[in-house]
Order: C-alpha cells, then structure tokens, then sequence
C-alpha cells in the first residue's frame, strides 16, 4: 500500500463540494488515514508551496490557498500516488477528462479545487507538513 497528500482547495471547499469530493475518494477505493479541515495563514501557505517561491505565481497561489477553509488529507491504496493524480485530473478544469474532480469542480488553472503529490518525495514532505505520525490510522 502507498499513501499520498491531497488537499480539497478553498475553491472546492467554499463550494459545499467537500463531502462530495470525500465521497469519490472512498468510492474509488482509498483508505483515508489522516483529514484535518484547516484556514491556513499565509505563512503556512508559503512554507507548504516554497518550492514554487521563484515561479511567477507563488503570490496567488499562496493568497489563494490561505483566503478559506480546506481540508487536508493522507490517502492510502495501492498506487495511490498515480491513483489520486488520475482521479483529480488535469491541472486545467477545461482539459481534465469528464469524471475527473478538478473537470468537476474546478473553475480555472488556479482554483482546480484538488491538491495531490507528484512523488513519492513529495509525498512525504507534504504530509509530515500537516501530520505528525500519531494521527495517521
């Protein structure tokens, strides 16, 4: 079994599609093993996404993820990296494939209303960020 870090986006969340978007998680067979719901500070913000800090969006991105509530989880199923990224779809709600989440519920490249590791590096990194081990059952 692998686990992965998804965040359903502000966007999502302001939305009412929370439950709705936790529903399909399960439905297609993840395990969640860790959920917060959080407003992050800007700061949180930055520190999670300092990675993209000299790309021309960091600012809106990161005024973005600390403008509301999101929620914050740890997934786990087989594959479950390429799983996630799969199920939330494209980075483009208008390129993502019908059935996905972000062609779902996203409105535009900056509110895909979804979150989701690209590796496994990443994925570590992402969930110490939010969740210490105890919380993960």
């Amino acid at each position: 079994m692998e686990r992965t870090f998804a965040i359903i986006k502000p966007d999502a969340f302001a939305a009412g599609n929370g439950g709705r978007i936790i529903s399909r998680i399960y439905s297609e067979g993840f395990k969640v093993v860790g959920l917060k719901k959080l407003y992050l500070s800007k700061i949180e913000a930055e520190g999670f996404y300092a990675v993209h800090r000299e790309r021309p969006f960091f600012g809106e991105l990161t005024d973005f993820m600390s403008s509301g509530p999101c929620i914050v989880m740890v997934l786990e199923a087989e594959g479950a990296i390429v799983k996630w990224r799969e199920l939330m779809g494209a980075t483009n709600p208008a390129a993502a494939k019908p059935g996905t989440l972000r062609n779902e519920f996203g409105s535009s490249v900056g509110e895909n209303a979804t979150h989701g590791s690209d590796a496994p590096e990443t994925a570590a990194f992402e969930m110490a960020y939010f969740f210490s081990g105890l919380e993960l059952l």
